[in-house]
């Protein structure tokens, strides 16, 4: 009797085993399968403990929720994850984890206890068509980001030529949505702000220099390890450090909130989002896709919207490098 029970105790364990490595050997070899691949595991449970779990009041943060996404299927085995990016939908965390160049959303209940695969509208989404740029002598162009979200830093660094090119024929803006990465996030934007306000002419300048630092990337908002990066690219750039900090102190606050509200009033709550003329465009993250849909919006186009810029799309996140696609990811 016992060494029966032994026996299937050791073939449900072996079971069980190679369940897991075929699941881990198949993941390796299409890795399509990650996204859809939930399901399989817990999908009776989610049945009763998807929404049990947001009420039981332990909520855990945004950073934790990334981690214990990498960390559940690391445990299958799975390498190469890095975390994109966290955001909070439907009363759930959108954990954007990135496998082989690819960004995959999974959805993770607020308590940490479930993973959920996907989310299904119960509602029909609008067909509208976008609403048509207008024209205007001088085209307003903003673009929204978060000052650390990847795809953010992507098109900074491919509408900034652009913007070069067509100089005081438009008038360009970079304004903040507020934070979703940390507080280090809304760190940076203050401190984006406060440069502006100082050293307008040295602003852009500054935007470029830090999305393309992958040195300061690596810091990970870590202010002991962004301090000397931030002071040697002060002193580059001819920006007072003390000028920046005082003013982060008195005026930083109230313009991040100022900010915060106008992204609000706007609807706007995704990075990157190009908005001209009052109205949301959309164009792909290379220079010369951008500068047609700007030069679209003029009445009498620029001479300079003649200009080839390149069709190469900029690299997502910190670093200078392009990119084979470019992709519509936001966070």
């Amino acid at each position: 009797m016992e060494e029966g029970k032994k026996e299937h105790e050791t073939a449900h364990e072996h079971t069980e085993h190679h369940s897991k490595k075929s699941i881990t050997e198949k993941f390796r070899e299409n890795p399509w399968m990650l996204s859809t691949f939930v399901f399989g595991i817990i999908t009776a449970i989610l049945l009763f403990s998807v929404f049990s779990g947001n009420f039981t009041g332990q909520v855990i943060s945004s950073t934790s929720a990334g981690e214990k996404v990498i960390s559940f299927y690391e445990s299958l085995g799975v390498t190469g994850l890095t975390l994109e990016s966290v955001s909070e939908v439907s009363g759930l965390y959108q954990v954007n984890i990135n496998y082989q160049d690819q960004i995959i959303p999974i959805y993770l209940t607020k308590d940490g206890k479930n993973i959920i695969e996907s989310l299904t509208p119960t509602e029909a989404t609008s067909s509208e068509p976008a609403a048509e740029v207008p024209k205007s002598d001088k085209p307003v162009v903003e673009l929204y980001v978060f000052t650390y979200c990847p795809y953010g830093l992507q098109m900074e660094k491919a509408i900034l030529p652009v913007v070069k090119l067509l100089g005081d024929k438009i008038d360009f803006s970079i304004r903040q949505i507020g934070a979703m990465h940390g507080d280090y996030e809304k760190v940076e934007a203050q401190r984006q702000l406060c440069i502006e306000k100082n050293y307008p002419t040295k602003f852009l300048d500054y935007v470029l220099a830090f999305a393309e630092d992958t040195t300061i990337g690596a810091c990970n908002g870590d202010a002991t390890c962004l301090a000397p990066l931030l002071n040697s690219l002060y002193t580059k750039l001819g920006i007072s450090a003390s000028t920046i900090n005082t003013c982060m102190t008195t005026d930083g606050v109230t313009m991040y909130n100022q900010e915060v509200a106008n992204a609000n009033s706007m609807g706007i709550s995704g990075s990157p989002t190009l908005v001209i003329n009052g109205v949301q465009a959309s164009a792909d993250r290379n220079p010369e896709s951008i500068k047609g849909t700007i030069c679209n919006a003029f009445n009498d186009v620029a001479s300079e919207c003649t200009q080839t810029l390149s069709t190469s799309a900029a690299s997502a996140g910190f670093g200078k490098g392009t990119s084979s696609s470019s992709s519509s990811a936001s966070c």
